[in-house]
């Protein structure tokens, strides 16, 4: 069965899985012991540490692991704000960053401090000007993702690291989905990965702080890990995790290549066999193995099912698959469709037989969750049987997505070119869809209006 979700875990790495049986018998002492057995564990130790300092592109002495890549990162947000009281409480970071920073900078305005958020463009883009603009003498902080992790656009972090040395701000780089791939640009001052993200064992993050940038752990002093983390480190899973970073980046470049062919395979065949669908992220600068589109009139979470059933494991930044009922903060930010949402990324060693038997199940999945939500391809437009009324609105009230945006589909016919159609929804999809689906089809978003229940969504027919 395909698994083409590496971007929420890989597989575990042939080398991760013998470096752990071999550590289990070798690593299981106290490093910090003198005796024979201590002495043997503190060399797998260090010897993982350099090998992960060399993959990151830092020193040994500057680099800790932790328990996990959300561990990494919030440390490294925490114990440098404290560091950098001094400096202000602002913390800057992109609207699409993952939520292991975000739920960090919640907790920071929680706790009274500022946080600035930076927009991106559509491919889910920050600039270096837009952190420019957000840097204040009283930022404390910067965080920017080097390549985003739902549509797999790669950020500009040395042109931000630039604008923030100029400002004097350490810029933290959540680096968990780039790190397999290469190090990361640029003079970033603190930086997280997660091993389960290049086929490591769960458990293991690692963090990154260069000398000279102000850090205070948030935590009672532990005399491990330069004190940074607390705790006995799981030896095994840490030389499985270095071992599995320095083989999977051996591999990186020729991998890189074979699957960015196939990703591109999948990028200009799904906008030909599925209709009404947008591929989503940059079409250049963005990582080689992943690719998010979403399909318009598709409940993502069926849909998800059915791909399964179909043997094929891929994941979703769509609303509908959470419990939420709120569309994804990435594809929100970016402000492209986040129905039918479908992300697919390949791990190494995906075959193009793989790919092709994906791309052959797909359209049926799709035309088959259409055809349960009572939409037919294209979908019809009814005719009004006397004079078309100028305007329309639609009662969505209580539909989840995709129903407001089927709704509208099926009444844009209904009125003449220049009338319009008012969807009243509750959904805070609708938000998001409604003008997706006006810039998709070709119509004019005329924006919102609140209601005493849900949202009036105004759109005028251009075609």
């Amino acid at each position: 069965m395909p698994y083409f979700d590496t971007a929420s875990a890989a597989p575990l790495h042939p080398v991760a899985r013998q470096a752990l049986q071999a550590s289990l018998d070798e690593g299981w002492a106290d490093p910090a012991r003198l005796y024979r057995e201590g002495r043997r564990a503190r060399l797998l130790l260090d010897a993982a540490r350099e090998a992960a300092a060399e993959a990151a592109g830092c020193r040994a002495d500057e680099l800790v692991f932790t328990p996990s890549g959300t561990h990494a990162v919030h440390t490294g947000v925490a114990g440098v704000l404290a560091g950098r009281r001094r400096a202000g409480s602002r913390l800057v970071v992109s609207a699409v960053e993952h939520s292991s920073v975000l739920h960090a900078a919640q907790a920071h305005e929680s706790a009274g401090g500022r946080v600035t958020e930076v927009p991106v463009d559509r491919y889910g883009a920050v600039t270096a000007a837009g952190y420019a603009e957000a840097l204040t003498p009283s930022t404390a902080l910067a965080c920017l993702q080097s390549a985003n992790h739902e549509v797999g656009t790669v950020q500009p972090v040395a042109e931000v690291a630039v604008v923030c040395a100029e400002a004097g701000v350490p810029l933290l780089v959540d680096a968990a989905q780039s790190l397999p791939w290469g190090p990361v640009e640029g003079a970033w001052s603190v930086l997280a990965a997660s091993a389960h993200k290049w086929g490591g064992p769960p458990g293991v993050g690692l963090l990154a702080v260069r000398k000279g940038v102000r850090f205070s752990p948030q935590h009672p002093a532990d005399e491990r890990e330069s004190g940074r983390t607390p705790g006995f480190t799981n030896l095994p899973a840490i030389v499985a995790a270095a071992a599995s970073l320095r083989a999977v980046r051996a591999e990186a470049d020729a991998e890189a290549a074979r699957l960015r062919i196939l990703v591109d395979r999948i990028r200009r065949r799904v906008v030909r066999l599925v209709p009404d669908v947008e591929v989503v992220g940059h079409p250049e600068l963005r990582l080689p193995h992943l690719v998010t589109f979403s399909c318009l009139y598709v409940d993502g979470e069926i849909l998800l099912h059915e791909l399964d059933r179909a043997g094929y494991s891929v994941s979703s930044g769509s609303s509908c698959t959470s419990s939420t009922l709120t569309p994804s903060h990435v594809l929100r930010a970016m402000g492209v469709l986040s129905e039918g949402n479908v992300r697919v990324s390949l791990p190494l060693g995906t075959t193009a037989e793989e790919v092709n038997g994906f791309l052959e199940v797909l359209p049926g999945a799709v035309s088959g969750v259409r055809e349960r939500l009572g939409v037919s391809e294209p979908l019809p437009a009814a005719p009004a049987a006397g004079p078309a009324p100028e305007s329309l609105e639609l009662d969505a009230l209580g539909l989840r997505c995709p129903q407001p945006v089927i709704e509208l589909a099926a009444a844009i016919g209904r009125v003449p070119v220049g009338g319009t159609v008012t969807v009243v929804s509750d959904d805070e999809v609708a938000r998001l869809d409604i003008p997706a689906w006006c810039g998709m089809r070709g119509h004019a978003y005329l924006g919102e209006a609140e209601r005493e229940a849900g949202t009036a969504y105004t759109v005028r027919r251009l075609t």
